[in-house]
């Protein structure tokens, strides 16, 4: 099943994909009819009254290249509005600095992406006093635990970056509504065309832009979308206002761009994913796999249940040495060793040769497995992928 299947009663998510920069309200932006969305570069606009009043004045605040790409991240998303910034973390931020005050209180899942753990134990924390804790969130009975009247945001990934671990959104939904506290989804594993948090109860989606949406590895950005006013009235004031940390014209043309083949790369994402997990899963020097569409992933059901594909991310454990394992990323000739994800060629990391900074081992983290191997499953041929890693393994 795809989202395609739950929209009978509007066009189905490719075609707004393809389509969703000519809405009703802005049909041609440029006035010449472009079937492709021109790049507005202008830093200011000409100031007019009355009936001949510009809706742009300064890109800082507004640019009709970034209106275009929120509008069309709204809409894929299920939300009603979106924001881009400068980048994955900077939606993250904002999201955190603009809903919890200092001082307050934020429940996060203790496996998330290594960024986002330092913006919450050394900025929020360590700088503005907020207390956060950090619980395994693949029970939502951890999470009920620590939440209280006075939580302002719960936070979860899911899938995680790098274990694969899924949480229950409808579930942890339920525990933000009885506490009257915020629910934000990092849904980047994912992408919109696998995983609608909003549908599901959460009030605020986070991306890296950077990943599947732009999906070609050469733009930096992030996104937030939601269908809470007030939520995007406060986040749209730091973002344009408070940090301006908002996303470049050309930026924003690039994920336009890519969103518009969205849809085709994430079904091949996904058919490659599978078969080299499988591939991966009965090789002799491969420990265990976390892929959420394999059927040993401990929260498989959980997968299919909330998610319509399981996307192109996995993980696996290499077992041997980590002198092996680094002769093993070596021996690939069509895995690049590299971050980031969610590109058309796939990458490989060992985040304890190639970050080992930004891999948390302390007890507010998950730990993650000193020859534990990310990767982000390309549009190659899968058969090449395959005999890739049979050549390189040992």
């Amino acid at each position: 099943m795809t989202r395609n299947d739950d929209q009978s009663n509007e066009n189905r998510f490719a075609t707004v994909a393809v389509g969703a920069a000519r809405t009703e309200t802005h049909p041609h932006r440029s006035g010449t009819n472009d079937v492709v969305p021109p790049i507005h570069l202008s830093t200011t606009f000409e100031w007019a009254s009355g009936d001949e009043a510009n809706e742009h004045d300064y890109s800082r605040e507004s640019n009709p290249t970034r209106a275009t790409l929120e509008e069309q991240l709204a809409r894929i998303e299920g939300g009603e509005h979106a924001l881009a910034f400068a980048s994955g973390m900077a939606a993250t931020s904002t999201t955190m600095l603009s809903l919890v005050p200092p001082g307050g209180h934020v429940v996060s899942s203790d496996s998330i992406y290594s960024g986002t753990e330092k913006l919450l134990t050394e900025l929020a924390a360590g700088h503005l006093g907020i207390d956060v804790d950090f619980v395994d969130a693949r029970d939502p009975e951890n999470i009920a635990a620590v939440v209280d009247s006075d939580t302002d945001l719960i936070w979860a990934e899911t899938p995680t970056n790098p274990l694969m671990r899924l949480c229950d959104v409808r579930a942890i939904a339920d525990i933000a509504d009885d506490h009257d506290s915020l629910f934000g989804v990092d849904s980047t594993f994912a992408s919109p065309y696998f995983q609608a948090p909003l549908e599901l109860g959460a009030d605020i989606v986070v991306h890296s832009t950077t990943k599947y949406l732009n999906g070609h590895s050469d733009s930096t950005g992030g996104a937030v979308i939601t269908d809470d006013d007030e939520i995007f009235e406060q986040m749209a004031f730091a973002q344009q206002t408070g940090l301006g940390n908002m996303l470049s014209p050309f930026d924003c043309y690039l994920v336009t761009r890519g969103v518009k083949t969205l849809p085709a790369r994430m079904e091949y994402h996904e058919e490659n994913a599978m078969a080299v997990a499988r591939f991966l899963e009965n090789h002799n020097q491969v420990a265990r796999v976390y892929y959420p569409g394999l059927e040993s992933h401990p929260q498989h059901n959980l997968a299919s249940e909330q998610m319509s594909g399981y996307s192109g991310m996995l993980s696996f454990e290499f077992d041997g040495t980590l002198v092996e394992l680094e002769a093993f990323i070596k021996g690939l000739e069509i895995f690049t060793p590299g971050a980031s994800l969610g590109g058309t060629e796939s990458l490989i990391e060992v985040p304890s040769l190639m970050i080992p900074d930004e891999v948390g081992h302390g007890e507010a983290t998950a730990e993650i497995p000193e020859t534990l191997v990310r990767v982000s499953v390309g549009l190659e041929d899968a058969d090449d992928l395959c005999e890739d890693l049979q050549t390189a393994l040992p």
